[in-house]
């Protein structure tokens, strides 16, 4: 049974064929409702890049490429029984639009090099970019294409939060120096970069997504009150600007979100994802019932370095431990690397899958 969910404009998103059997037509917070209260629960992993290995192409011949991307995520997608497809956690392609350098490589995901602000008056100057800039429009195309290829589950954008893309103009060192000595030049680029945020994330809705991953991994590096300030408000405007009924937002943060969690539960995303950093049985009990929390195999430990038989073990662990709350989901802990064993993402599947037997 193939189901039929909803855009945020209320649109059905596929294109039917002889093999797309329409019965059901869902909006995206029944999704999230059958998700969280369904006694066998789909995994979902962040899991985009390795599709690589089943098109036979580089990492860098897919982030330049829409029908490359679409046809992976489809690949992805009819080869592991996700509960959504993931698009490509390209977390360069935000502060490349701003005009940072970024780094490509065949094998390895791109990353940002150098730094575009050094002080107030870089921060001041700095411009938001017209959405379609850098690879920003070719990101928007490659998931409307995947939306008319994957028809029996949510398709997710993937986008990077305002205090990591920050960073990354910034230089990671220097935000966390600054925001103790310039705080307001920290501000004034977090602003930026949301504004940014929002206008992708609009394109990514308007293209068919069904909801969107919000990676904000350096405010893991923040101290709880620092994290209240310099990231929290900054996501709250994002969620208020974008997440509906048939639009869902993922929170990521792979850090050490213990000291932060009731903080990050403010920002009223639909589901929080979390890392490896933390142990997911710590985190249970602060998550409210009614939101849906995902982790944490190990991505680098487990999935491209680990074997069949420890991520078998690893996965069924953290299912022990967390599956005897109703809103658990069991994820990668963070985005999957591009050359992950694939008979090791295959094991992850099937241990979820023995977990419920």
């Amino acid at each position: 049974m193939h189901n039929q969910y909803k855009t945020a404009d209320g649109q059905r998103d596929c294109v039917l064929t002889a093999e797309t059997e329409l019965n059901v037509e869902k909006t995206v917070s029944q999704w999230l409702n059958e998700l969280r209260t369904a006694d066998v629960k789909k995994a979902m992993p962040i899991l985009s890049f390795p599709c690589v290995q089943l098109l036979n192409v580089s990492v860098k011949e897919l982030i330049s490429d829409s029908d490359l991307q679409a046809k992976g995520m489809k690949a992805v997608a009819d080869r592991c029984d996700s509960a959504a497809a993931v698009s490509m956690m390209d977390l360069s392609v935000e502060a490349e639009a701003f005009g940072a350098q970024v780094r490509f490589s065949d094998d390895e995901v791109p990353t940002v090099i150098g730094k575009l602000l050094e002080t107030p008056e870089d921060a001041q100057k700095l411009a938001v970019p017209e959405m379609g800039a850098g690879r920003t429009a070719l990101y928007a195309e490659a998931i409307k294409k995947a939306c008319e290829l994957i028809c029996d589950r949510p398709v997710l954008a993937g986008v990077i939060g305002p205090f990591s893309l920050s960073g990354r103009l910034m230089d990671m060192t220097e935000i966390m120096v600054n925001c103790y000595v310039e705080p307001e030049m920290v501000h004034t680029t977090l602003q930026k970069a949301t504004d940014f945020i929002i206008k992708y994330i609009k394109s990514f809705r308007d293209a068919g997504a069904h909801g969107v991953v919000i990676a904000e991994p350096a405010a893991g590096l923040l101290s709880p009150d620092l994290n209240a300030e310099f990231s929290v408000p900054y996501i709250k405007q994002i969620v208020e600007a974008v997440k509906s009924e048939n639009f869902a937002v993922v929170y990521h943060n792979c850090g050490n979100t213990i000291p932060l969690i009731d903080d990050i539960l403010t920002v009223n995303a639909d589901i929080y994802h979390f890392g490896n950093a933390v142990d997911l049985e710590e985190i249970a009990p602060h998550i409210p019932t009614d939101v849906i929390f995902m982790g944490n195999v190990d991505p680098a430990g487990e999935f491209r370095n680990g074997t069949v038989a420890s991520i078998k073990q690893n996965t069924k662990e953290i299912m022990q431990k967390c599956c005897k709350y109703k809103n658990f989901v069991i994820s990668s802990g963070c985005d999957i690397p591009p050359m992950s064993s694939w008979e090791n993402i295959d094991a992850f599947f099937e241990a979820t899958a023995e977990f419920y037997r």
